[in-house]
């Protein structure tokens, strides 16, 4: 599920995504609460991926890991995720916003 600020999710084809651009697009897909296989296939990603930065990510206090039962865990952004992403989400525009004759 992507919420609210998931319209942001905007790349240019054949460029690299940055550190930066993976965890927002994390934090938007965690903002209602998913599994890792969402989370993963909706911020376009690999499982090595999926590990380094969720761990990256709980172990700051930007997602918590919330389990459901004996077999099921979901991943849900804490009140600091949404903080850095709304962060995030402004950076981006300020740096988007700059005309492409001053870069």
């Amino acid at each position: 599920m992507i919420a609210g600020s998931g319209t942001k999710q905007k790349h240019i084809t054949g460029q690299r995504r940055s550190n930066i651009e993976i965890i927002a697009d994390m934090l938007r897909v965690g903002e209602n609460g998913a599994g890792k296989t969402e989370i993963m296939y909706s911020a376009n990603m690999s499982f090595s991926q999926i590990q380094k930065y969720l761990k990256y990510l709980v172990n700051h206090g930007f997602i918590n890991k919330v389990n459901l039962d004996e077999n099921m865990v979901a991943y849900q952004v804490t009140e600091s995720g949404l903080k850095l992403l709304k962060t995030i989400d402004s950076l981006m525009d300020m740096l988007n916003s700059v005309p492409a004759s001053d870069q």
